[in-house]
């Protein structure tokens, strides 16, 4: 399923989520410097422009091959964060959500109302019937983001190689 790289979502607070573009390189080196992203995310590995250049190139990539939809998450005109859609299977009915949150945004509601937005696009634009959302167990910050977003916890995890650390997962049903 291809969807257009024209797709916005917001709010009437004035978040905005949509496609990233090449523009938002030197946004996204300011924040993904923060350590605090750095240590709890294994796919944000972003030193210098170059990185940023491919990073968002992988993203776009995703949009056109209709697994990963991911949007920047701005207020105003400044990111505050990302917010994803992954769909590993695409004729599969279950997908994933992932966020982050920009260290200047974080504690201000911006990653539960993120994703909020998507998971009403993604249940209603890709017919899905469930999401899963995985944050690591000492992870209260995200913990309490799913459950703001209607995601209640399901199940504690062990380890696993995608995730070195025991994990929660939260699932919202349609």
């Amino acid at each position: 399923m291809t969807v257009p790289l024209t797709v916005t979502l917001g709010d009437p607070d004035g978040l905005l989520l949509r496609p990233w573009t090449a523009q938002d390189a030197q946004a996204l080196l300011a924040v993904a410097g923060d350590p605090e992203l750095r240590a709890r995310l294994l796919t944000l590995k972003v030193a210098d422009r170059a990185d940023a250049d491919r990073w968002l190139q992988a993203q776009r990539h995703g949009w056109e091959q209709g697994v990963r939809f991911s949007f920047a998450v701005l207020t105003g005109d400044r990111l505050a964060g990302q917010v994803v859609l992954k769909r590993p299977d695409p004729a599969s009915d279950t997908g994933e959500v992932g966020y982050w949150t920009a260290a200047a945004a974080r504690g201000q509601g911006v990653a539960s109302r993120a994703a909020e937005l998507l998971t009403d696009w993604a249940l209603s634009a890709h017919a899905l019937r469930r999401l899963e959302l995985y944050h690591a167990v000492d992870n209260s910050a995200s913990c309490r983001v799913a459950q703001k977003a209607g995601y209640p916890l399901e199940a504690e995890l062990p380890p696993q190689p995608r995730w070195p650390d025991p994990g929660h997962l939260h699932v919202r049903e349609r």
